[in-house]
């Protein structure tokens, strides 16, 4: 189902009272097998008894078409701010149409800063897994690290990606996932990164989550690196049950939990944030499969229990959820389902309206309303006692040999208060020699140090610049600071 112009409004057949009564959902059916499976949760969460008034809207392929480059029309925007809360089908950006991903684009524009992605065994879903009581939920962080998407091509040779983590953003996640554990009466939370090598983005992370986990005796904390945490999800995935992380190791390892417990047409997330919420499956949209009438819809179905129970609407959540597993139970399934004989979308969505109000053998958790984490940038902000100039690092394309480059660089910073100290490429000491046999390219980070205070001022570093570029295209500098007392920038490997 796709509205091309304005939106619809449709309310729920449990709401026949007017729609200023029940809270209002804009619906996304997307792109692909999106109408389909969308079109399944929205008939099942009015058969649950959920009260919702559904207005639809568009985003996607047809709105790229359109010529909007966002993949999001204005009305679509002015229905989110103004519902607050979103179910949304999967999402395409063709070929030649746009630049930026419909789902980030919304993800980003209401700031849904966390994504909590929930996994449980199936019953009657065989896996190599079964029988061993998987359920967990991963809480990935969700606007910035390296999906802020700022890129470059530092040299032809060499691209960049900055990864931003922020203390506010860690601060947001590491909260939401302890609280979101206490709403669900869970026990433990791991945070996973990769702080033993990104030390001061990661590292962030791990740090503010243990800050953070002071406030929750309740709850047993711990940290592990996220390649063992992989590791770990494939040896014992029964010894999570919260996992929280940064978002691109989010993104990799939600994939992989997906894969335990059947797939990712069991895959449903929320996105959340302080003012909107957007639910939707984390499969795509599948474009070869759409209008065949096999699409798994769990996926947005379970998106659509997430959404009742961000509501509040606890009750319907719980008969809608029951119904769904009741029917797997039942031996009833999909296609992907790679057992008996699969039924389609349609039926498969009739046969769970057939049971709602029946029980399946896995008991409903007892929840309360999740306590999303209200922290603005001032309450993250830490203020260093000291802050001192250490030097600069100067990135610059060259095609030279390090000693060459050093011997040239370290004559142009003759008369500034600057004196070159190493040279790295990709990150490993090149200059001066360590004894090892980096291969190099054309890319090198030259760490200058202030070493005359005297002459040093704010506008010195733009004389370094000028005298390098004379020789050398530089095309990205750091200002290098120890904040009381710390450095806050990292060494290259081999740099003493």
């Amino acid at each position: 189902m796709s509205h091309n112009t304005g939106i619809v409004i449709r309310m729920s057949t449990n709401s026949p009272e007017s729609s200023s009564s029940a809270p209002r959902v804009t619906v996304i059916p997307g792109d692909g097998i999106g109408p389909e499976v969308v079109a399944s949760a929205v008939r099942l969460v009015d058969a649950a008894g959920g009260r919702i008034a559904w207005e639809y809207a568009d985003a996607g392929a047809e709105v790229f078409k359109r010529g909007i480059p966002s993949g999001v029309p204005e009305e679509t925007i002015a229905s989110i701010s103004s519902t607050r809360t979103v179910l949304k089908g999967p999402l395409e950006t063709p070929v030649g149409f746009g630049e930026k991903s419909a789902n980030v684009t919304l993800r980003k524009l209401f700031e849904t800063f966390a994504n909590i992605r929930p996994v449980r065994e199936m019953p009657g879903v065989p896996t190599a897994f079964s029988g061993r009581g998987i359920d967990l939920v991963i809480v990935r962080e969700n606007v910035e690290d390296l999906y802020a998407g700022i890129e470059h091509m530092q040299t032809p040779d060499v691209a960049q990606c900055l990864k931003i983590i922020s203390r506010l953003g860690s601060q947001r996640i590491a909260r939401t996932a302890l609280e979101f554990a206490r709403s669900e009466n869970r026990t433990n939370v791991a945070v996973a990164t990769k702080a033993n090598i990104m030390k001061l983005t990661e590292g962030m992370l791990k740090r503010e989550f243990a800050d953070a986990a002071v406030d929750y005796p309740d709850l047993e904390t711990w940290h592990v690196i996220v390649d063992n945490a992989a590791h770990q999800l494939v040896k014992a995935p029964e010894q999570f049950e919260v996992i929280v992380t940064t978002n691109m190791n989010g993104d990799i390892l939600s994939d992989l939990t997906s894969a335990l417990v059947g797939g990712l047409g069991f895959a449903p997330s929320a996105n959340l944030g302080t003012e909107v919420a957007i639910f939707e499956a984390v499969h795509g949209s599948a474009p070869k499969y759409a209008g065949q009438d096999v699409a798994n819809p769990c996926a947005v179905i379970f998106s659509a229990v997430m959404m009742l129970r961000h509501l509040e609407q606890f009750e319907a959540g719980d008969r809608l959820e029951q119904a769904v597993l009741r029917t797997l139970e039942d031996g009833i399934h999909t296609k992907d389902v790679r057992v008996g004989d699969p039924v389609g979308t349609q039926a498969f969505t009739e046969a769970i309206e057939a049971r709602i109000g029946q029980v399946s053998s896995l008991a409903p958790r007892k929840r309360q309303p999740l306590k999303l984490p209200r922290i603005s940038r001032e309450d993250a902000r830490v203020e260093p006692a000291s802050r001192t100039k250490v030097g600069a690092d100067v990135f610059i394309e060259a095609y030279e040999e390090p000693d060459r480059i050093a011997a040239r660089l370290a004559e142009l910073a003759v008369g500034t208060p600057y004196t070159l100290k190493m040279i790295s490429c990709r990150g490993t000491v090149v200059w001066p020699s360590t004894g090892g046999s980096t291969s190099c390219i054309d890319h090198f980070r030259c760490r200058f140090v202030i070493t005359d205070t005297a002459k040093w001022h704010q506008e010195s570093i733009l004389e370094l610049l000028q005298r390098v570029g004379r020789v050398y295209r530089w095309m990205h500098v750091e200002k290098l600071e120890n904040m009381d007392g710390e450095p806050s920038f990292t060494k290259a490997q081999g740099e003493n």
